[in-house]
C-alpha cells in the first residue's frame, strides 16, 4: 500500500489508510447559528425542511420513518425523501425524463430492476443495508421488497421530484397523489 506525504501539507499529511471519523464532533443546537437547525434522534418530525441549512442523522430519520414517502428536504435543485417500503411491495415502476436519482438502503433488502422501456428492464440486482442505487433521467425503474421486514431507504432527486412537503402514509396514497396531478 502507497502512502502519499506532501510535507508543504498544513496542518496534516494525507494518509488514505487512516480512519476519518469521531476526528470532528458535529455541532449541536446551543452552538449552531440561530438560524440554522441540527437535528438529532429526538427532534426529527416528518416535515418538510427545504431551502434552510440544515444538519440531521439520514440513517436516524430513515429508520425512524414510517411513511411510503416524506420529503424532509426540497431545494430549488434538489430534493430527499424517506421511504419505508413493506414486505412484498414496491416502489413502483417509474421513469423520471429530467431526474437523475440516487437511492441508498438504510435497512431490509429488495431488489432493482432498471431498463430504457417499461417492458424491457433488463438490470436486475439485488440490494441490502448500505447499498446505493444510481438511476440516469430517462430511465424506467422499480424497486421491490424481497424481505420480512420493512425496506428503509431514502432517495436524492436531481432536481426535485416530488411538491414540497410531500407525505404519502402508504402506495396508496401516493398512486392517487400522483393520479391527482396527472388529471390537473
Amino acid at each position: 500500500m502507497f502512502v502519499y506525504y506532501v510535507p508543504c501539507m498544513y496542518p496534516y499529511a494525507y494518509y488514505p489508510s487512516m480512519p476519518t471519523q469521531n476526528y470532528r464532533q458535529m455541532p449541536t443546537q446551543s452552538y449552531a447559528h440561530p438560524s440554522h437547525s441540527y437535528l438529532n434522534e429526538r427532534q426529527y418530525e416528518n416535515s418538510d425542511y427545504g431551502k434552510e441549512p440544515i444538519v440531521f442523522n439520514i440513517d436516524q430519520a430513515t429508520y425512524q420513518n414510517e411513511t411510503f414517502r416524506t420529503a424532509i428536504w426540497t431545494g430549488d435543485h434538489l430534493q430527499v425523501t424517506l421511504m419505508s417500503i413493506q414486505p412484498g411491495e414496491d416502489i413502483g415502476l417509474e421513469m423520471h425524463p429530467n431526474v437523475d436519482q440516487f437511492l441508498k438502503v438504510e435497512q431490509g433488502q429488495g431488489i432493482v430492476q432498471m431498463g430504457e422501456s417499461e417492458l424491457n428492464l433488463p438490470f436486475e440486482s439485488l440490494a441490502g443495508e448500505g447499498s446505493a442505487i444510481l438511476i440516469p433521467a430517462g430511465t424506467w425503474h422499480n424497486v421491490t421488497n424481497t424481505g420480512q421486514s420493512p425496506l428503509k431507504l431514502y432517495s436524492i432527486y436531481a432536481p426535485p421530484n416530488h411538491p414540497f412537503g410531500t407525505v404519502h402514509k402508504s402506495k396508496a396514497d401516493a398512486l392517487a397523489a400522483e393520479d391527482h396531478e396527472n388529471n390537473e
